[in-house]
């Protein structure tokens, strides 16, 4: 179970707080229905290395390791 969830800071209409409401119960919702997924591995994640420094030996230091 979530916790609930409060305002700390200024006072939001009724309107706006139903919209925010509504949009964390759709994100939750969509959590819950999404297959589960296996344990990260460098092949699933989306942190890919860095492109290389333009220079005259970048391709050749490209797969240096860093």
């Amino acid at each position: 179970m979530t916790p609930p969830i409060q305002v700390l800071h200024g006072q939001p209409t009724p309107e706006e707080l139903a919209t925010v409401l509504a949009v964390v119960q759709s994100r939750a919702a969509a959590r819950a229905d999404a297959p589960a997924r296996g344990p990260a591995t460098a092949w699933t994640t989306r942190t890919h290395r860095p492109l290389p420094a333009p220079g005259p030996h970048a391709w050749r230091t490209s797969l240096w390791p860093r």
